[in-house]
């Protein structure tokens, strides 16, 4: 899921003061109630979320082969029922990477450490997640990998050219909406501990793919949200470590949509 926490208050907290702040500090209170700008060098940047990013998704991809790896294949009772079940060490990376994300939410100064721990506790997760969907769906992996990137790729320039802006308004409807989606898939989740569930969200019906759409539509919307963090932080000179903290955002938001393509391919082959 995307972090909701790359926004104008993440911006304002951690970015240095501009000229005009700066001198209304001198003359209202000492200096030190204001942080100087950082260093040459010392600053996010661009380039530096992007070298981040790639970092995290190298040690993704390696954590994922891992779980992969480590998850066997589906089993037939007697009955002829096949049934699959997920390791308990991919179920232990899932609640790590939320602890992980939980955390770096409130301290993003520690991302440079906490981001490539959350990367390699959720990549054994989707590792394994992904080897499920790949043996009920011959070469499914491969064509949610390619969607994922072509998405992104899609929003990446659509970002760049301006055709998509992302405006308070924007950020806020999408926020919202992110945040809506979090509490129904938590809601559908402790329904699933009680022994019920949400037909809808695994069916084969037009409103079950619908749903799928919207929300992996949703999950592109975001992409938006985290290209705009990663250049106004790196206008607005913020501290070194939020690379680490963005390139985290990104990789949350990557994943979820790469998830969600996985569920929608899955609901088109079975009807």
């Amino acid at each position: 899921m995307s972090n909701p926490v790359l926004n104008e208050r993440s911006l304002a907290k951690w970015a240095p003061p501009q000229a005009n702040d700066r001198q209304h500090a001198v003359s209202d209170g000492p200096v030190s109630d204001w942080a100087p700008p950082p260093a040459p060098g010392q600053s996010m940047t661009v380039n530096g979320t992007v070298s981040a990013t790639a970092v995290l998704l190298v040690l993704m991809l390696a954590s994922a082969a891992y779980g992969w790896w480590k998850t066997g294949s589906p089993t037939i009772d007697a009955n002829g029922v096949v049934a699959y079940s997920i390791p308990s060490l991919a179920m232990v990376g899932v609640l790590v990477g939320f602890a992980l994300a939980f955390v770096l939410m409130f301290k993003p100064t520690l991302a440079r450490v906490l981001a490539p721990l959350y990367a390699l506790a959720e990549g054994v997760f989707i590792g394994s997640i992904s080897r499920a969907f790949e043996e009920f769906y011959d070469g499914i992996v491969v064509q949610a990998a390619g969607a994922t990137l072509a998405v992104t790729a899609v929003m990446l320039m659509l970002y760049i050219t301006g055709v998509v802006r992302v405006t308070e308004r924007f950020r806020r409807i999408v926020i919202s909406a992110t945040l809506g989606v979090m509490a129904f898939y938590l809601i559908s989740w402790v329904v699933s501990l009680f022994g019920g569930s949400v037909g809808f969200l695994s069916s084969t019906s037009l409103f079950s793919i619908g749903f799928s759409v919207v929300v992996a539509g949703l999950a592109a919307m975001n992409l938006a949200l985290d290209f705009d963090f990663i250049e106004r932080g790196a206008q607005m000179k913020l501290p070194k470590h939020f690379e680490w903290f963005a390139a985290f955002g990104l990789l949350v938001t990557l994943v979820w949509l790469y998830l969600e393509m996985l569920r929608l391919l899955a609901k088109l082959r079975d009807r």
